[in-house]
């Protein structure tokens, strides 16, 4: 086993027993989350240098890291992970999975077009999104 996702608020906790798995709805999915807010197939885990990561797959309703929405993302042991508005914190020992030290920066997944560059600079809002009075 390379880690575990415990829920948040109760439940089983789900064992990553391959180092790339599949996050989804359909049955084919390595973890099956049968809710009708997570996209047939939302986001994929992989294991790489020790180190777990995220990348959403074009999902509806998103995927984040520590309240964060993100396209890629390390996620460190005890890091939160929302698929939909499903809650878990990530568990593992990277020792034990592989890492050989810190992790460095570069290993740090970042995603430049995740975003434009007026978002980025704080000029535009994220498309899609409402401001404090409902106007998007």
């Amino acid at each position: 086993m390379y880690g575990e996702l415990q829920p948040r608020g109760g439940g089983d906790p789900i064992p990553l027993l391959k180092t790339f798995l599949v996050v989804g709805r359909r049955e084919s999915s390595d973890i099956v989350l049968r809710f009708p807010n997570v996209s047939g197939a939302h986001c994929e885990l992989s294991l790489v240098d020790g180190y777990w990561y995220v990348k959403d797959l074009a999902s509806s309703n998103g995927t984040k890291v520590n309240g964060t929405r993100v396209a890629e993302h390390r996620l460190d042991p005890g890091d939160s992970l929302s698929i939909a508005r499903h809650e878990f914190e990530i568990t593992y020992e990277p020792s034990r999975v592989g890492a050989k030290g810190a992790p460095t920066d570069a290993s740090v997944v970042h995603d430049p077009l995740s975003r434009s560059l007026l978002e980025a600079a704080g000029l535009e809002r994220r498309r899609g999104r409402e401001d404090a009075r409902g106007r998007r």
